[in-house]
C-alpha cells in the first residue's frame, strides 16, 4: 500500500481557512456514514472526508472586494479557494463538495470528531483555542489517501469557567448549561427593541479566546444572515 499523501494547507491558511481535519470515511461513526450515503448514494467512489473551517478574523480579512459581488460571497469564495487548493495538491483525484449546500450534514458531529466542538450555553460550538469564533466552511468527499488528522485533545472551556457571564448577560434569559431555550432566543431577537438582532450579547461576553473575536462588521454580517432566515420562517 502506498504511503499516505502529505496534507499541504498553505493555500487554505493564506485565505483564512485555517482549520482542517481529514477523516477516513470507513472510520466515521455509522450514523455519519449512513447520512453520507443518503446524500450521495454509493460511497465506494470516495475514501476520505475533509472538513475545513475558519478560526478568528483571518478569513474575513482575506476576502477580496470582488467576492462581495456573489450572491453567497463567503460560500463562493470558500469553494473557489478549496477547489484551487485541491486541484493543485491532488490533481485528477475525484472529489465532491457536500457542504456548502442545501443538503443536511451534521457539522457539529464532525467538529466533535475533530476535537473542535464543545457545546456552550449560547448554542454555539466552543473550544479552548478559538473560543466560539470559528465556523465550518466546507466538507469534501475525496478519493484520496491523505494522512489523517489526529483529534485535537482538549477539554471544554465551559467546564472551568467560574463566572458563566454568558448566562448572566443573555437579555433573553435563553442560555443555560444544558438546556438552551431556542424559543426565548428567537422571540427576543425578533422583538422591536432587541439588542441581539445583529449580534449575540452572550457570545460576545464569553471570555474564552477574546483575541480571536470577530470584528463588528463580521459579527453583524453573520447575525444579519441568521436574522433574515428567522424572518423568512415566520
Amino acid at each position: 500500500m502506498p504511503a499516505p499523501l502529505t496534507f499541504e494547507p498553505s493555500l487554505l491558511n493564506s485565505h483564512g481557512l485555517n482549520l482542517q481535519s481529514v477523516f477516513n470515511i470507513s472510520q466515521l461513526p455509522n450514523t455519519l456514514q449512513e447520512q453520507l450515503k443518503a446524500l450521495v448514494g454509493d460511497l465506494q467512489n470516495y475514501k476520505q472526508l475533509i472538513l475545513i473551517a475558519h478560526g478568528g478574523k483571518e478569513m474575513w480579512n482575506a476576502l477580496h472586494e470582488d467576492a462581495w459581488l456573489a450572491e453567497q460571497p463567503i460560500d463562493q469564495a470558500t469553494m473557489n479557494t478549496v477547489q484551487d487548493w485541491f486541484t493543485q495538491n491532488y490533481p485528477n483525484k475525484p472529489h465532491r463538495f457536500i457542504y456548502p449546500s442545501n443538503q443536511p450534514i451534521n457539522l457539529q458531529a464532525l467538529g466533535e470528531l475533530a476535537g473542535w466542538h464543545y457545546p456552550s450555553p449560547f448554542m454555539v460550538g466552543i473550544n479552548n483555542i478559538w473560543g466560539s469564533w470559528f465556523a465550518y466552511r466546507a466538507v469534501l468527499l475525496t478519493d484520496t489517501n491523505i494522512e489523517t488528522t489526529p483529534k485535537l485533545e482538549s477539554q471544554s472551556p465551559c467546564d472551568s469557567c467560574q463566572n458563566k457571564i454568558c448566562i448572566e448577560l443573555c437579555p433573553a434569559q435563553a442560555c443555560a448549561l444544558d438546556n438552551f431555550d431556542m424559543n426565548a432566543c428567537l422571540t427576543y431577537r425578533k422583538s422591536e427593541n432587541s439588542k441581539c438582532q445583529h449580534t449575540c450579547l452572550a457570545r460576545v461576553a464569553c471570555p474564552v479566546a477574546k483575541p480571536h473575536k470577530y470584528g463588528r462588521q463580521q459579527i453583524k454580517y453573520h447575525y444579519g444572515i441568521s436574522m433574515k432566515v428567522i424572518k423568512e420562517l415566520e
